[in-house]
């Protein structure tokens, strides 16, 4: 039996009784001792009587408190279906009016109570659905950009990286997510610049270091900028962490210093020579004709070597820029080989160098600018003359390869060789065999020159093999014109 049942008992209990002694009084005074009569030989006493009555009144006083009860219980259930929040009408006159205006003060306050609750609630799915989508924005930027950003909170724990930080660092963000920054990675070195931007992140939020990492067994230089994040209270949040790989660019701006100066160095040296020799003309060193003529001709030959270096480092700077201008046609590479081997005969022949050429039939034509390749076909055979020593051989050879639809052409000679450190730097700019410079004169863009021209105008592709004291083969290939 509920608390509420058992009160409504007791008080009709105790009205109940009051009522009987009360109805008993007034009928003791009124009628005595006498008795009722209910029916035919039926009598009934004064107390019985009050009993009856009493009865009676409980009986119909019960029943009206059920009923508001009732009518209670279902306004509170029909709120509870409707999920709405409202007072319990009862008439005035009800005994239960009493109690249900203290319910229903109660009520209203609970219902005040839960509109500002659900105002600050709508409040705070409003601010949880933009704090989400600037979520999802911000990791959509740092997901784009192509350096690595890492991101850690105040316990130098994970909180973001993209995928350009998994490569770079070797670990899944899935795996790693809330994990020490020092699990992730072994680089003690870049934990601590971690850990530094933190603790000292009061006096800078902002600081830009290149660090050294060792990617893929290959050290790697990176400009790192780290940046702290505020939390509330000025206090540090968090740290990020952007590493922009400058390898490359160091790389550049050392082979720009490199190209600056030995193109000095290559410009000074004929044109002291130039200068040299005009200032002994003028000095009137040069008596005779002969010796005039002598210094005419070094004067001469200082300027050619000054004009062919500009023409190279103009070439290869229009070629590595795109702006040189390419004049295609069919063209008949034995043809320009040929050429090239009548140039270079004279010079062989100083040095009584054996030059032989092996020519294919001219009907093979590659689509390619006639006066490029025949630069490229010229360095090849130059060189192989100029790194051969006296009595040596030179082969110049053009074949076709029908199988792969291409053309060969391929120059070997006796000479020199290239040892195997200097292999790799072969095609570079300036480069030149320490060992090979009193051999012979040169600049180091030859190779250079003839690899841009052979692959990066004509698409084709050029090789070598070398063996020090043995002599070397340069060779290259092009794709023949389709009948």
């Amino acid at each position: 039996m509920t608390i509420t049942k058992r009160l409504s008992l007791a008080g009709l209990a105790v009205a109940a009784a009051g009522g009987v002694v009360l109805l008993y009084m007034v009928l003791l005074l009124a009628y005595g001792d006498r008795t009722f009569r209910l029916g035919a030989g039926t009598y009934v006493p004064p107390i019985a009587m009050g009993l009856l009555t009493a009865m009676g009144l409980i009986i119909f006083q019960r029943r009206a408190a059920r009923q508001s009860i009732a009518k209670v219980c279902r306004q509170i259930v029909a709120m509870v279906d409707k999920k709405e929040i409202g007072k319990v009408m009862l008439d005035d006159a009800d005994e239960l009016a009493e109690v249900c205006r203290p319910l229903n003060d109660f009520i209203s306050m609970v219902a005040s109570q839960n509109t500002e609750l659900q105002a600050e609630n709508r409040e705070l799915r409003i601010e949880a659905q933009i704090a989400s989508a600037e979520k999802q924005h911000t990791e959509a930027i740092i997901f784009s950009i192509s350096d690595a950003v890492i991101v850690t909170n105040r316990f130098d724990e994970l909180m973001l990286a993209n995928e350009a930080a998994e490569k770079l660092l070797e670990f899944k963000l899935d795996n790693a997510l809330r994990k020490n920054i020092d699990r992730i990675t072994s680089d003690a070195a870049f934990v601590s610049l971690i850990r530094e931007a933190r603790n000292y992140a009061r006096s800078r939020t902002r600081k830009v270091i290149e660090h050294n990492l060792e990617v893929k067994g290959e050290p790697r230089t990176f400009r790192v900028t780290l940046s702290c994040v505020s939390g509330g209270g000025g206090e540090v949040a968090g740290v990020v962490a952007v590493l922009h790989d400058v390898t490359r660019e160091k790389e550049i701006a050392r082979m720009k210093t490199d190209f600056v100066s030995n193109v000095s160095h290559e410009l000074k040296t004929p044109l002291a020579s130039i200068k040299a020799y005009i200032e002994m003309l003028m000095d009137g060193e040069a008596e005779d004709d002969a010796t005039r003529e002598e210094f005419y001709e070094i004067i001469s030959s200082e300027t050619d070597r000054l004009d062919r270096l500009i023409e190279n480092i103009l070439n290869i700077s229009r070629i590595e820029s795109g702006v040189i201008k390419v004049v295609r046609e069919p063209l008949n590479l034995t043809s320009v080989v040929k050429q090239a081997v009548d140039v270079g005969a004279p010079q062989a022949k100083l040095k009584n160098i054996e030059l032989v050429s092996r020519l294919a039939p001219i009907y093979c034509q590659v689509e390619a600018d006639r006066d490029m390749i025949y630069q490229a076909v010229l360095n090849l055979v130059s060189n192989a003359i100029k790194y051969t020593l006296d009595g040596g051989k030179v082969t110049v050879s053009v074949v076709v390869d029908e199988r792969r639809h291409t053309i060969i052409c391929e120059v070997s000679d006796t000479g020199l060789g290239i040892p195997a450190d200097a292999l790799p730097h072969i095609f570079e700019k300036f480069y030149r065999v320490k060992q090979h410079q009193e051999v012979a004169k040169g600049t180091g863009l030859g190779l250079a020159l003839t690899k841009h021209i052979i692959e990066t105008i004509h698409d084709g592709k050029l090789s070598f093999r070398s063996e020090e004291g043995k002599g070397s083969t340069f060779s290259f290939e092009l794709p023949v014109i389709e009948e």
